[in-house]
């Protein structure tokens, strides 16, 4: 089923969505969250099929026009978002352009880090940002929300907490970002509030498109208006979503509601192009020993989407402008 939350409050109103993305049906009566309806999944799980079921057929009394704008990140905020690197691409590019080597353990224990959580941006929201020297760069990821997971879980028993998935605008502002990580304590203000896009998914929703705990579709992200990138979100992707969740849940037990990204979709073909300006800048840095594309600027317009082998969108669209921040 796909789920969403209307614009209300901060934690939104639950409402599911038809699978073609044309109707949409408030169920807070139901279920006033979407955080509510995964404290209490196995209960409320079957309730909420049926309210989709009707809707897909039609046959939902109180359904409404679906209506992006109308709607907030499917969490608005949430427990803990937990972001990976499980493209090793992406990393290697990073760390070519600067002459570092690729440490070995990294074949086999992911990066992770814990980003803010309580302030997620809707699909339609803009980006603002107080100065374009920050480095404004947008970063395409898939992502997953989970069950309660028990510390210690394995990737399998990680699997069966995958609730929902989801598509994430993971905004960096790279020219904060060496500076704190110069410090040894790791990102913040390099971070600012992730975007994401309207429709969460139970992962039946993508069919043979799911397949071991990874997203076999392209991302494809157009930045003013001229197609960016459509790397393939299975392929290249060294650690699942189950293997992130697995290594999230190491030292801690997991609760319902945590979101896990999978970091920046990156296929090591680059012929199918990119989902953030960093893999670019660093492709023309090692072969020119600069990079010429630019940042983001303001009024720029960035936006992401995933489709189904039948051309439907899957997750809606991240549909973004680039504005200045002008302060409280």
């Amino acid at each position: 089923m796909k789920l969403a939350s209307l614009r209300h409050g901060r934690d939104g109103r639950l409402c599911v969505v038809s699978r073609d993305l044309k109707t949409m049906l408030p169920v807070d009566a139901l279920c006033p969250t979407l955080q509510m309806a995964l404290d209490s999944w196995s209960t409320m799980a079957p309730k909420l099929q049926e309210q989709y079921d009707a809707l897909n057929k039609g046959e939902a009394a109180g359904a409404i026009a679906y209506d992006p704008h109308k709607l907030h990140a499917p969490l608005p905020r949430a427990y803990q978002w937990c972001d990976g690197s499980a493209y090793l691409n992406h990393v290697e590019l990073v760390r070519k352009a600067r002459n570092a080597v690729m440490p070995p353990e990294f074949l086999h224990d992911p990066l992770m880090y814990q980003g803010g959580s309580d302030d997620f941006l809707p699909p339609t929201a803009d980006i603002e940002v107080a100065d374009e020297a920050y480095g404004i760069d947008f970063e395409g990821e898939v992502a997953a929300i989970t069950g309660d997971v028990p510390m210690g879980s394995t990737s399998a028993q990680a699997a069966t907490q995958i609730r929902l998935l989801m598509l994430v605008n993971d905004v960096s502002l790279r020219n904060l970002i060496p500076g704190e990580l110069a410090k040894g304590f790791g990102f913040f203000h390099g971070k600012p509030s992730t975007a994401i896009a309207p429709v969460a998914v139970t992962p039946d929703e993508l069919g043979a498109a799911w397949k071991d705990n990874k997203v076999h579709r392209p991302l494809v992200t157009h930045l003013n208006g001229q197609q960016f990138g459509a790397p393939d979100a299975g392929a290249d992707m060294q650690f699942s979503l189950a293997d992130l969740i697995a290594h999230a849940a190491k030292t801690r037990r997991l609760r319902a509601g945590c979101i896990v990204g999978s970091g920046t979709v990156s296929n090591r073909d680059a012929s199918k192009g990119f989902s953030c300006l960093a893999e670019i800048r660093m492709i023309e840095t090692i072969a020119d020993g600069k990079p010429k594309t630019p940042f983001m600027s303001f009024g720029d317009h960035v936006r992401m989407e995933m489709t189904g082998t039948d051309g439907q969108s899957i997750f809606g669209a991240i549909d973004q402008t680039v504005v200045k921040y002008t302060g409280p």
